[in-house]
């Protein structure tokens, strides 16, 4: 099964005064063509950084994306996405194709 991992920032607030930015990462295995896909691996922080570097050593697809990462990780560790989130998560994905697609192959006009 593929995997998918997508990740993002947020504003959390630390122990002083200021705020700081925690990266949080969230891998999906795909599913199959009768199956959801489901979460993985989750983390927030120092943990997100592993699991984003262990990607990258793996050659794993990553996605930036906060909106996305944040509905995912809200999900339980090998659970599959809810049918209900199913549809949301693959509007974003498919704008996110649309993005990349287009930053890939600009038409000149």
């Amino acid at each position: 099964m593929p995997i998918d991992l997508t990740y993002g920032e947020e504003e959390k607030p630390a122990q002083g005064l200021k705020n700081e930015r925690q990266k949080t990462a969230v891998a999906i295995e795909g599913g199959g063509p009768n199956a959801l896909p489901k979460v993985i691996a989750s983390g927030r922080g120092l943990l997100a950084e592993q699991i984003l570097r262990l990607a990258f050593e793996n050659n794993i697809k990553v996605r930036q994306d906060g909106d996305l990462v944040e509905l995912l990780a809200m999900l339980d560790l090998d659970h599959h996405i809810p049918a209900q989130a199913v549809v949301a998560v693959a509007e974003i994905l498919a704008r996110v194709f649309e993005a990349n697609s287009a930053l890939a192959n600009p038409q000149t006009t």
